[in-house]
């Protein structure tokens, strides 16, 4: 049993340096085995093994010594501790003669305690507190609180466990903590502390009954009386410390069931508990989770350890290198400390090197960050770390178990568990519901273990692909069920795409896949420029999965007013699509652009593309895809002031709608020729070609295409001064869009009746509509916003109005 360990140093790397501990302090042989853990922590916490190595010849006459000697020595628990081994252990660790001596008289000195008496019962085996400890001020506080105020209060043991992912900083803070309750007057009796080895390169897991033993010894229970049994040295540990101030840290644990029989019973002590795992069982446990360092503690720690001048004089560079850290305490203090141990390198210079070899720079000569994660990696069970594996493969930064199954090839239900054990081992994060990342780091780590072959990583890319793409195609199907799409292509399916139950769920899905739908679409299309010669084996439908992406979000974007989104995946896919000899693809992707063009004001490279889109549709006779281009160079040339042109395109598509029977077409292009209409000053004939498609929407149950109706409807009235008549409509308009989770359209439909009901009188009615409105507009940069801004700016000079 090892009472002074491994850890999760913080700090790192100075030896007999500044802020190495001074031997002075120990009042007992075993604070002198504290500072001696802690002189290990400063000199850059090199492995018992490597220790062993070095100590053997410092010895004399020189010998073998073994690992297990080495560990020995740094246990609290020890009755006396070997002189040459202690001097030989400080020397390996650094410390130059003058500081060899000191330590050789504190040594002297306990001993000589110990025989006299010296400071017998009383416990202290907290290891020092770091000087480099930063931050934490809230987590701090709050274990403080969990603590209570002292006195008698409490009626059971106050148990705090501090969770998080490897190298966040759980030793620190539980060993700051104890401090500073000891310094508070509180916990004077004793305090235990055992490193109880749950992730240690080199030694199992601690027992929890060889820890009872020598807690019991250190309570001074005569060996020949403790039992053998863990629940009777459980039994009496709870007797020995019953209405005692005891703090108890059990550092670094694997699990519950090797704490709890190190629990107490008493409601005078306190434990804290810190582990890479979740320790959900701990019964009455109060759960601490430390996530990463926010910019500035992770800056503060970084000039303390490297030094405050040098971080002063390249402030920039060092905010990129903590970022470059992921703000994760360890990687800052591993990284800060390879910085001070080359005084010639500039923090430039150090960041190119984070840039360059990422996880695996983030080291010192004696421990590495990539060492630290293999111990949580390899604990898990081949499930889990296949998955770990493939998760960087996913396109955006962060998953649904959904995706996540999609990747593995598994079901959902069985991949949200292993999700749930990743994120128990704190080697995912999940900062919203149902929603998981990885840590940077993390993502780099995991990239670059032992990756999937060639065909699985492919494969897996494949699968995740071409769920995103069933995913926005059924979504679009909800949110515009008269919305033309092709027939899905059997080698693009996803075993189990996502279901929506309405459009505003299938809306609220888009929306908290966004940057995900994005980067899959940017994937898929750098997969179709690799697939182009020679083909991605593993990976489905080359560039198809390019084009089907872009066009399947295009419903989505168009309604979010994300137009620039919207041209640069499709721009993309247009590549993909003519690097593959797609014909109907490239048709697609045209047509999608000339929508979008036209709505950035650029008509002219709108009708380019619409113009080609059409001579391909009628080269492949897709006379339905026909109508909907006419439709969409009619909007392009009424865009560009050409109306009768507009009005021409139109017509011609409404034939073509009609030739091919397609209701969905007809319907799009009898809103061309309405909006043609409007602009050449014919309401009256707009306003018929409105009510005819407003009739085959309200038949087809199309809330979209309704809505869409219901808004040119009201304007139509609006513009004939019938105020009433078009709020009424407006307000259909409003319920709609509501229910469908359009909130473009909601906008429109405040909008329209804020002009409304100040064209009657009710300003103030009005603005409190427009000022709806008009935070939609702005979120979504949408084009209504300026003439949205100089309605609010007149309602706001005409002054109060009912």
């Amino acid at each position: 049993m090892e009472t002074r360990g491994e850890g999760e140093g913080e700090g790192a790397g100075a030896g007999a340096g500044a802020g190495a501990p001074d031997p002075g302090r120990a009042e007992d042989l075993a604070e002198l085995i504290g500072l001696l853990g802690e002189l290990r922590a400063w000199a850059g916490q090199p492995s018992y093994r490597v220790l062993a190595g070095r100590v053997g010849p410092l010895l004399r006459p020189a010998r073998t010594v073994s690992a297990t000697t080495v560990v020995d020595a740094f246990k609290a628990g020890r009755r006396r501790l070997d002189l040459d081994l202690l001097v030989g252990i400080v020397r390996a660790l650094g410390v130059d003669d003058a500081g060899t001596e000191r330590w050789r008289a504190a040594c002297i000195r306990v001993h000589a305690g110990a025989k006299t008496g010296g400071t017998a019962g009383v416990f202290r085996q907290l290891p020092a507190d770091l000087a480099t400890f930063t931050g934490r001020g809230r987590e701090l506080a709050a274990l403080l609180a969990a603590a209570g105020p002292g006195g008698n209060a409490a009626t059971t043991v106050v148990i705090s466990a501090i969770e998080g992912m490897a190298g966040v900083g759980k030793t620190q803070l539980a060993v700051h903590a104890a401090h500073e309750l000891v310094r508070a007057g509180r916990y004077r009796d004793m305090q235990l502390y055992v490193n109880l080895r749950g992730f240690d390169p080199e030694l199992p897991p601690a027992d929890p009954a060889a820890v009872l033993d020598a807690f019991l010894r250190h309570l001074e229970v005569p060996a020949q009386r403790i039992p053998d049994g863990l629940d009777a040295r459980a039994a009496m540990f709870r007797d020995r410390l019953d209405g005692r101030a005891a703090l108890i840290v059990l550092d670094n644990a694997a699990d519950e069931d090797q704490v709890r029989p190190l629990i107490p019973a008493c409601p005078s002590s306190l434990v804290v508990v810190t582990s890479r795992r979740s320790l959900l069982g701990l019964d009455g446990a109060t759960a601490t989770r430390l996530d990463v360092f926010d910019p500035a503690e992770a800056l503060a720690l970084f000039a303390r350890i490297a030094g405050p001048e040098r971080t002063a004089a390249e402030p920039e560079a060092a905010a990129a290198i903590v970022a470059a850290c992921g703000h994760l305490p360890l990687a800052v203090s591993l990284t800060a400390a390879r910085l001070r141990s080359r005084p010639t390198w500039t923090l430039a210079y150090l960041l190119s090197k984070l840039h360059t070899h990422g996880v695996d720079s983030v080291a010192t000569s004696r421990q590495s960050l990539r060492g630290v994660f293999d111990l949580s990696y390899e604990g898990l069970p081949p499930a889990a770390q296949r998955l770990f594996r493939l998760l960087p493969l996913n396109p955006g930064q962060d998953f649904t178990p959904g995706a996540a199954a999609a990747l593995a090839g598994l079901d959902e239900p069985g991949t949200e568990l292993l999700l749930e054990r990743l994120q128990d081992e704190h080697l995912l994060q999940q900062k919203t519901p149902g929603r998981y990342a990885l840590h940077d780091l993390l993502h780099a780590y995991a990239a670059g273990r032992a990756r999937p072959d060639r065909d699985e990583e492919h494969t897996a890319t494949g699968r995740v692909l071409a769920w995103y793409l069933a995913g926005a195609d059924t979504a679009a199907d909800r949110i515009v069920p008269s919305r033309y799409a092709l027939a899905p292509d059997p080698a693009l399916a996803a075993a189990s795409p996502p279901a929506f139950e309405g459009s505003a769920d299938a809306m609220a899905w888009c929306d908290a896949e966004h940057a995900n739908l994005l980067a899959a679409a940017e994937k898929a299309a750098a997969l179709a420029e690799k697939a182009a010669s020679p083909p991605v084996a593993g990976v489905p439908g080359g560039g198809d999965l390019a084009w089907r992406l872009a066009t399947a979000l295009s419903t989505y974007l168009h309604l979010r007013c994300q137009w620039r989104e919207h041209e640069h995946i499709h721009e993309l896919a247009l590549e993909a699509a003519l690097a593959t000899g797609h014909l109907a693809g490239e048709a697609w992707v045209r047509n999608n652009l000339g929508i979008c063009l036209a709505a950035l004001g650029r008509p002219d490279h709108a009708t380019a593309h619409l113009t080609r889109a059409l001579q391909v549709r009628r080269v492949l006779g897709d006379v339905s895809g026909e109508a909907a281009t006419l439709s969409n160079l009619a909007r392009a040339a009424a865009e560009a002031g050409d109306l009768e042109a507009g009005l021409g395109h139109a017509l011609q598509g409404l034939d073509a709608a009609t030739r091919a029977g397609d209701r969905k077409r007809e319907a799009a292009v009898l809103n061309s020729i309405a909006i043609c209409l409007w602009e050449l000053g014919r309401p009256e004939e707009s306003l018929a070609y409105l009510l005819r498609k407003l009739a085959m929407h309200r038949e087809d149950e199309d809330p979209n295409g309704l809505g869409l109706a219901l808004h040119n409807i009201a304007e139509v009235h609006e513009a004939l001064h019938q105020y009433d008549r078009a709020a009424g409509v407006l307000q259909e308009a409003l319920d709609t869009a509501l229910a469908a989770g359009d909130v473009h359209a909601e906008a429109g439909a405040l909008f329209g009746l804020a002009r409304c009901l100040h064209a009657t009188g009710r300003s103030r009615t009005a603005r409190a509509h427009l000022q709806r409105a008009l935070a939609v507009f702005e979120d979504l940069d949408a084009p209504e916003t300026a003439r949205a801004r100089d309605l609010l700016a007149t309602l706001d000079a005409s002054g109060p109005h009912t």
